[in-house]
């Protein structure tokens, strides 16, 4: 066999199984994406303004003190944010640690996919190897295909032995506080159904801090409206902003958000 046909099989095998993808400067970037493969940095992270989230102060406030003192390498919890769709959960853990950045804290916020959570004991070496703070950021997180995955993740948060390192803290979304399936059913045991509701519920008890974030009444979701009106220089008609939200059945700080957008086209401005 000669040298030439060696080189061809050679290279035929490279394109059958690639090299593995090489991950970003984890000092680099202000935000992350983890792929199941590799770490991605975001090209453009530009979270809302801190000052500008508002009806949430009490759970924002809270979120930036546990981030504050992550990113000063002090003990912090692992957070879940849980509440009513459109509240603002997403938002706030982007805003704060673009706060934290913009007061030159040295901390990154990396997102996962909920369909990647098997791969995280393969992102946690990555991490291993630098001291910078990150928020694992898991959006929207929920089990009602079964608990394989929920128990996955809590060895991960705690006690297991690919568990989080320490520059790692999880902050998670759930429209629901324990983060259970809608339809839990005691039928999955007829003999202890205690337990099987202990364990799906054992999840959420992992988390140190637990924020929960509620439906807004007319005058919040008004107000926040005015709030972010303000900071783009328009003005509001508070009815036309209530008949906004009537005609898409919620109150919040999205469908707030999506009312000044309208109201900024038509007077032909960008946001």
């Amino acid at each position: 066999m000669n040298d030439a046909l060696l080189t061809r099989i050679a290279e035929a095998l490279e394109r059958l199984a690639p090299p593995p993808a090489s991950s970003a400067d984890l000092a680099a970037a202000p935000a992350y994406v983890w792929d199941g493969v590799a770490i991605r940095a975001v090209e453009a992270f530009a979270p809302v303004d801190y000052d500008l989230l508002t009806g949430i102060d009490a759970q924002k406030s809270a979120l930036l003190d546990n981030s504050r003192r992550h990113a000063a390498g002090h003990a912090a919890h692992d957070v879940l944010l849980w509440g009513a769709r459109g509240t603002g959960k997403s938002a706030t853990v982007a805003s704060v640690v673009g706060k934290l950045q913009a007061e030159g804290q040295d901390i990154a916020l990396l997102q996962c996919a909920i369909d990647e959570l098997a791969s995280l004991p393969a992102l946690f070496t990555l991490l291993r190897s630098t001291t910078r703070p990150f928020i694992l950021f898991l959006d929207d997180l929920g089990f009602d295909e079964g608990v394989g995955d929920a128990r996955a993740l809590r060895s991960l948060l705690q006690g297991g032995t690919a568990a989080r390192p320490a520059n790692v803290r999880l902050y998670v979304t759930s429209n629901r506080r324990h983060i259970v399936p809608r339809n839990l059913s005691e039928q999955d045991d007829p003999i202890n159904p205690r337990d099987v509701v202990d364990d799906k519920m054992a999840l959420s008890d992992r988390f140190g801090l637990s924020l929960g974030f509620h439906a807004l009444d007319q005058d919040a979701y008004v107000a926040i409206v005015e709030g972010y009106a303000q900071a783009l220089g328009l003005c509001v008609e508070p009815l036309d902003a209530i008949q906004w939200a009537t005609q898409r059945g919620s109150r919040s700080g999205r469908v707030a958000w999506q009312y000044v957008v309208e109201l900024a086209g038509r007077h032909g401005l960008s946001v």
